[in-house]
């Protein structure tokens, strides 16, 4: 029996539709438009990650294991725990207390979650008008804030604590805000249209 390829992180062997659309249709859509030479100049998403911050952590240790789960559930993958840097007294925050947590996902989990971010989850926004094309920070990487966890279908509402807002920053190869936006509108983002 020959060697088998690596199960994919979502344990049904398949590709992703999403990165089988970047390779078949985006790829040769951003070469034309942007006019690249050479195959690697072509953007990619290298890394989404997601966190949440959790103002009540340093009171509520339900509130924090509640977050990780919800993360979890989300992402399929294990979230880690981010810690506060230094000590602010307006606050009550002393250093290394817990703040949030978060996780990265890269490679096939990152493209189901893409997938089911732009297709399932956005879409279940109520009076869902579009995401913000302005979100980009000069780099070609992409930040969305969403106001509850709920929009997942994973997620079961009545085993939830209580709504929680977490934010999804979309990390790309692309050299400009211009190359990153193009290449995640050819992904189906549903970006806002710009007002004149």
């Amino acid at each position: 029996m020959g060697k088998s390829k690596a199960p994919a992180q979502n344990g049904n062997g398949h590709t992703p539709v999403l990165l089988e659309q970047y390779r078949g249709r985006i790829v040769p859509a951003l070469m034309k438009e942007f006019d690249y030479g050479n195959l690697m100049e072509v953007p990619k998403v290298a890394k989404v990650i997601v966190n949440i911050g959790i103002g009540e952590a340093k009171d509520n240790d339900k509130a924090l294991e509640a977050a990780r789960n919800d993360v979890r559930t989300i992402t399929g993958q294990q979230p880690v725990v981010v810690k506060s840097r230094k000590s602010v007294a307006a606050f009550k925050l002393r250093a290394g207390m817990p703040v949030g947590i978060r996780t990265t996902l890269r490679g096939r989990r990152m493209y189901y979650f893409l997938e089911k971010l732009i297709n399932i989850a956005l879409p279940r926004i109520r009076d869902f008008r579009g995401v913000s094309p302005e979100a980009f920070d000069g780099r070609g990487n992409y930040s969305l804030g969403l106001r509850e966890q709920i929009i997942f279908p994973e997620v079961d509402y009545d085993k939830i604590d209580k709504l929680r807002g977490l934010e999804v920053t979309v990390v790309t190869t692309a050299k400009t805000d211009d190359e990153a936006r193009s290449l995640l509108t050819q992904m189906g983002m549903p970006f806002r249209k710009r007002e004149r």
